[in-house]
């Protein structure tokens, strides 16, 4: 992707994809970081998100009260069926990564 965007600054204009591309990316920003909820679920949403991914045991934080706010979970759900997330790409080398 950072190839791809690297090219269009030569061009004259931005392909209109990119700006689907960029809704698509707030969107899952949002949902990951609990924008809804003041940012208070931030660093349980990266986790959540590594956790399904297989890259971390749990959610688990050192303040036993930052938790996942309701309903991101299935907000991270969400993005993640609309593949806003990079499940493929870790999916692809986490054998390589873990060995």
């Amino acid at each position: 992707m950072l190839d791809q965007i690297k090219r269009c600054r030569c061009e004259a204009r931005i392909p209109i994809e990119w700006l689907s591309r960029n809704v698509l990316l707030t969107d899952a920003n949002a949902a990951i970081f609990d924008v809804a909820h003041d940012f208070s679920g931030c660093i349980p949403g990266v986790h959540e998100v590594l956790r399904r991914q297989g890259l971390l045991p749990s959610v688990r934080c050192l303040d036993p009260d930052e938790v996942l706010s309701p309903g991101q979970a299935d907000e991270i759900t969400r993005v993640s069926a609309q593949q806003q997330t990079d499940d493929h790409f870790v999916a692809k080398h986490i054998d390589r990564w873990l060995s």
